[in-house]
């Protein structure tokens, strides 16, 4: 953590990063779609896809080869437009399970980024 991030509890993220969380479990495409700037970017894996046709086709395609589970561990606030949210992944990947940091930077009330990563 840095001198300005600030721990926050998971029900008060902004609604943009609860909504994305939940059109993720669902692979709801349509609702993320909502919730994206268009020239958003999500970094999952160590690739980057731009824009919500991009964006969309990774979240109908990410992790289907894998059953998982997803329990958000902490949640934390960077500046006005930066938020954090660690998550705690159980499944049958390899290793089996892992804590990975969404991070998450807004533009106004959308998402224009994403990066997962451990």
């Amino acid at each position: 953590m840095t001198d300005s991030t600030v721990r926050i509890d998971i029900t008060d993220l902004p609604a943009a990063v609860r909504q994305f969380l939940t059109a993720l479990d669902t692979r709801d495409t349509t609702a993320l779609a909502g919730i994206l700037t268009p020239q958003a970017s999500v970094t999952d894996e160590g690739h980057t896809y731009t824009g919500i046709p991009s964006i969309t086709e990774w979240m109908a395609n990410a992790a289907s080869e894998f059953t998982y589970t997803t329990t958000p561990v902490a949640a934390e606030r960077t500046g006005t437009h930066r938020f954090t949210l660690t998550q705690h992944l159980e499944g049958d990947f390899p290793g089996g399970s892992v804590d990975l940091g969404y991070r998450f930077t807004l533009d106004g009330a959308l998402i224009s980024s994403l990066v997962i990563a451990p």
